[in-house]
């Protein structure tokens, strides 16, 4: 009985082929659409979550953050603010579950060498930063601490600063040059992608661009003073540190320890607004996968529509075809089919549908990472500003096509169908078999 269902589906769907085509397009569209809709979200999920990963679930983040006008004083034209030299050693004195606190100042400033100018992150940091930040060095070596605790004129280059001032020397050994001061290069980076961007800090920039110099000498030769001008207005701002980033032993301490960081920093701060925040990479990390939680809901029920849309396309066919089997459904009741016979066919005939459609649909999903991936590199070959607009974690983003998605797929394009079905099917059963047999 089964297989004779099964053939007799089969031999529905070739009976009208262009039907057929069209109500399996819609299926197909709909398993498409999961599948893709799914991939990217997880993919866009993975990247971003990697980006928060690499920040490290165990440390702890202290920025300089600039308070609102309302709360500055105008007694000075240089504002100062943020985190301050006294803040940090009171903060690895007092608090014990710190391992290592690495301090970092920021400041874009414009370097030279003979004719070439690039504007470029000048960030004063120590030998451990290159570790924290996951940069792994190319050529020569990172800053040493012999560098730091002698304060030296040294620097090293990122990808992107290395290609534009010496596209065909080897940088180590050179001499740039920023506000007038030369600084011999020791050492070149690897070049890769922009880590996730956090409040107030400059980490989100490409690190192509940046220019390490040991933070002793940032404080001696660069200063604490930074003059903006923006719209035509100036301002002055004086922060000694950008940023602390501490690591803790375990994931255990990183809440109480963050905690203590804020306690002892509301302490040494008495201001009604705080110019510092505390980041918590781990807290960031959570809140991404309850985002991709509910991202990926979002777009689950975007695709869910269309497969919608495909099971009230195959109603309507289902419900024509009846029409003109009429006579046939008639003849089946006179020879004695039951009216289950009936609604077994025709349900028959739906999953026939709807699992060449969703069988079609997954080879076309399974294609997603490929297809995308083409398409994105084929559109910044073309067009290279196309995708300049759009952040990181999206352009660089590699669709992920998880197993568990083909299979809500396929199931729902499927449950979708017998659901539709049962309607046409219920009503093809309980046609009177007399009017049936009149029908022409």
């Amino acid at each position: 009985m089964f297989w004779r269902s099964l053939r007799q589906g089969a031999k529905s769907l070739l009976l009208h082929p262009l039907r057929s085509l069209l109500t399996l397009l819609g299926i197909f569209i709909g398993v498409t659409s999961v599948v893709w809709l799914l991939a990217i979200s997880e993919g866009i999920s993975r990247s971003s979550q990697k980006q928060i990963e690499d920040l490290g679930v165990t440390n702890i983040i202290l920025l300089s953050k600039r308070p609102s006008n309302d709360n500055l004083e105008d007694t000075d034209f240089w504002t100062p603010y943020g985190i301050k030299r006294r803040d940090y050693s009171t903060l690895v004195e007092t608090i014990p579950t710190l391992e290592f606190a690495l301090r970092i100042r920021e400041a874009y400033r414009e370097a030279h060498f003979r004719d070439k100018t690039m504007q470029v992150r000048l960030v004063g940091c120590t030998t451990e930063y290159a570790r924290v930040m996951h940069l792994d060095v190319r050529r020569g070596h990172f800053l040493s601490a012999l560098d730091v605790q002698n304060e030296d004129n040294v620097c090293v280059l990122g990808a992107g600063a290395a290609e534009k001032f010496f596209p065909l020397l080897d940088p180590v050994g050179q001499t740039i040059r920023i506000r007038d001061i030369p600084y011999r290069v020791v050492g070149l980076m690897k070049a890769r992608l922009p880590m996730a961007g956090i409040a107030g800090s400059l980490d989100s920039q490409d690190f192509g661009d940046d220019v390490y110099i040991p933070v002793t000498t940032f404080w001696r030769r660069i200063g604490d003073r930074t003059l903006t001008i923006a719209a035509g207005q100036r301002s002055g701002q004086e922060v000694e540190l950008s940023q602390i980033t501490f690591q803790v032993r375990s994931i255990d301490d990183v809440v109480p320890t963050a905690k203590a960081i804020e306690d002892t920093m509301n302490r040494l701060h008495d201001v009604e607004q705080p110019d510092y925040a505390v980041v918590t990479p781990l807290e960031l990390l959570e809140q991404a996968r309850a985002t991709r939680l509910m991202f990926m809901i979002f777009m689950g029920l975007i695709a869910f529509i269309s497969l919608l849309v495909g099971g009230i396309g195959i109603m309507n066919i289902m419900l024509a075809t009846i029409t003109e089997r009429t006579r046939e459904i008639g003849v089946r009741r006179a020879m004695g089919a039951t009216r289950s016979d009936i609604v077994r066919q025709f349900l028959m005939e739906v999953t026939v549908f709807t699992t060449v459609g969703g069988l079609a649909g997954i080879l076309a999903g399974l294609g997603c990472p490929w297809v995308l991936v083409g398409l994105r590199d084929l559109l910044r070959e073309v067009f290279p500003g196309a995708t300049a607009g759009l952040p990181d974690i999206v352009s660089n983003a590699t669709p992920v096509v998880m197993p568990w998605s083909i299979a809500l797929a396929f199931g729902i394009s499927v449950l979708i169908g017998i659901l539709f079905g049962i309607y046409p099917a219920r009503r093809a059963a309980y046609l009177d078999p007399i009017e049936a047999l009149r029908h022409e």
